[in-house]
């Protein structure tokens, strides 16, 4: 039996973990609060950023699953470095592979679809940091020191994402409770969103698999739409009629919402996501293992019963 240790208990890392768990595989869950097991699986308090700890913790450990992130932008700088360096030490010193949860900063502004051979060009600090993450373990790829691989999604949504996601407290929430929506940036500009359950089963598929290793995947993603369209579709799956779309300036959420949040400052870098197009293609994920993305429709139908469910 394959032994999985997951870092972080988020909305992915916790989505992964239920689905190995319901297979019957065993499963350990890392995180700085841990908490009480459940069956099948085992939940350890680690602080990531600890390289000791945390390769205790992880003894065993055929595959890690990096889930985490550290709460806030305003803190990539000071954590990340030293989480992702033991988190690495710990994948060799096992000799377990290694599936990192990505996204799509390390490609910066881009004019056509991302795929998995756009340029990391991003000039930004977030960017940067990540494109460093990526730098450092396909170099111990390369070296044979440990199998790495990286799956890369859009704009996360669906259930259990809240105040860290765009299609969460700030979009899905008003809909479901019948008020009108502020979108940042352009709320007609295709932009593609990537379904957390899909990315769970992402990450699991190429952990699973040795086509996977020394290479990034784009999560199998539903066609792009706006955040009018996203809108537009749950109102209509909720049977409402069209719901009021308006538009927060860029100045606001910096300078207003950014003294009492200071992780929104960081929104700043990543404004040319929102600001026009921003698609990417998960083609080459679906050609290998056949996996395709959940239809729009059905995701935001989960999300909406997630989501009622919180609120009554």
């Amino acid at each position: 039996m394959t032994d999985h240790v997951i870092l972080g208990k988020g909305q992915i890392g916790s989505t992964v973990a239920a689905i190995l768990a319901g297979r019957g595989e065993r499963v350990r869950v890392l995180s700085r609060s841990g908490g009480p097991s459940t069956p099948g699986i085992e939940h350890v308090k680690v602080d990531a950023r600890d390289a000791a700890a945390l390769t205790a913790a992880t003894k065993g450990a055929d595959v890690i699953y990096n889930c985490a992130n550290p709460a806030g932008y305003h803190q990539w700088a000071d954590e990340w470095p030293p989480m992702f360096a033991a988190i690495l030490a710990a994948a060799k010193a096992h000799g377990a592979g290694l599936v990192n949860t990505g996204n799509l900063y390390v490609y910066g502004p881009v004019t056509a679809p991302m795929t998995e051979r756009t340029p990391l060009r991003s000039p930004g600090h977030k960017g940067r940091i990540r494109i460093k993450m990526w730098e450092d373990a396909m170099a111990l790829h390369a070296a044979g020191d440990l199998r790495f691989t990286e799956a890369r999604g859009s704009d996360y949504f669906g259930p259990g994402a809240l105040a860290d996601a765009m299609l969460g407290e700030r979009i899905v929430r008003p809909v479901v409770e019948g008020k009108g929506v502020t979108v940042l940036g352009d709320p007609d500009a295709p932009h593609s969103f990537t379904y957390i359950p899909d990315v769970a089963r992402a990450l699991i598929r190429l952990g699973g698999d040795d086509r996977a290793w020394g290479r990034p995947w784009h999560v199998p993603t539903a066609p792009a739409a706006s955040q009018r369209d996203m809108v537009d579709a749950m109102a209509r799956l909720l049977g409402r009629g069209p719901v009021r779309v308006s538009r927060m300036p860029w100045w606001v959420l910096i300078r207003v919402v950014g003294l009492a949040q200071p992780a929104m400052k960081g929104m700043a870098e990543t404004r040319h996501q929102w600001d026009g197009p921003y698609v990417m293609e998960s083609h080459d994920f679906t050609d290998t293992f056949g996996d395709e993305p959940t239809p729009t429709d059905t995701a935001l139908a989960e999300t909406l019963d997630w989501w009622r469910a919180r609120l009554a």
